[in-house]
């Protein structure tokens, strides 16, 4: 047998480290910061202990106040403010759809090939959503008074971000092969959008429609709180004239319509994707 040589022993230990030491200062100061973020947030928001101390027998004693239901409340109030809710909701959706498919096709990089239309798009999308549902109904409730109208305008601009990004991206994503086939056909732009386009951004059209419309009902719940119609409205008047147990039927109505919407939404959008 050959002698077959022996490598040399490593002179120091070896040890693995799962990050460099850059990695972990990084670390280190991501955690510093939070911390001293909790805390700042903490002694700025000026918690009182002694709430805190009774918050769950105050919970119970909310609750008990509110059992039994006022369900004579139902028929004449609650009722017709869900169905303004549910209308509110609704013509809101259809609102914004109007508004954010052109704007969507603006913002589209394989349909608009202008930067400067497609910055104007991508920046009526984020004012659009940056702005709560809650601030466009104070906004519109202070133009055009109280009432649904306001309620509907606050619903639809507060969804054109949403419809318009969301589906702006479908078309980007849609396979360039029929729309190329459609331009050298000589097709016109209006055919090239509904024959090329269309067809396969359909199903992703319908998905979002039906989500932003189940946004928007849970939404239109509470726009009544600032006067933009609703369910809401029934919900502050009860509140404010501390009437608990017509307080408990509105949330308990809340809850149930949008379960509901939730559910039926589901099954829709299960059907068309």
């Amino acid at each position: 047998m050959s002698d077959i040589p022996l490598s040399a022993a490593p002179s120091a230990a070896q040890h693995w480290k799962r990050h460099s030491p850059l990695q972990s200062a990084l670390r280190t100061g991501i955690t510093v910061v939070i911390v001293a973020a909790v805390v700042w947030s903490l002694r700025t928001i000026e918690i009182i202990p002694e709430f805190l101390y009774d918050a769950p027998a105050q919970t119970m004693d909310l609750f008990a106040r509110m059992w039994p239901l006022d369900w004579a409340f139902f028929p004449t109030d609650i009722f017709p403010a869900l169905i303004e809710t549910i209308n509110i909701a609704a013509l809101g959706t259809v609102l914004a759809i109007v508004m954010a498919l052109p704007l969507s096709f603006l913002a589209a990089r394989n349909v608009t090939r202008s930067p400067v239309a497609r910055w104007i798009a991508q920046f009526l999308f984020v004012s659009s959503r940056s702005v709560n549902s809650l601030i466009w109904a104070l906004l519109f409730v202070a133009i055009f008074g109280p009432g649904a109208l306001a309620g509907v305008l606050s619903i639809a601009f507060r969804s054109i971000g949403f419809v318009g990004r969301l589906f702006g991206e479908a078309v980007e994503d849609a396979h360039p092969g029929p729309v190329e086939a459609l331009t050298a056909a000589g097709a016109g732009t209006m055919s090239v959008l509904v024959k090329g386009y269309w067809p396969q951004v359909q199903p992703a059209f319908w998905s979002i429609v039906l989500l932003r419309w189940d946004i928007n009902v849970r939404e239109s719940a509470v726009l009544g709180l600032v006067g933009a119609g609703g369910i809401g409205v029934a919900l502050d008047a009860a509140i404010s004239n501390l009437y608990w147990d017509q307080a408990g039927l509105v949330l308990l109505t809340i809850f149930g319509v949008v379960w509901i919407s939730e559910f039926v939404t589901s099954r829709v959008r299960a059907r068309i994707i």
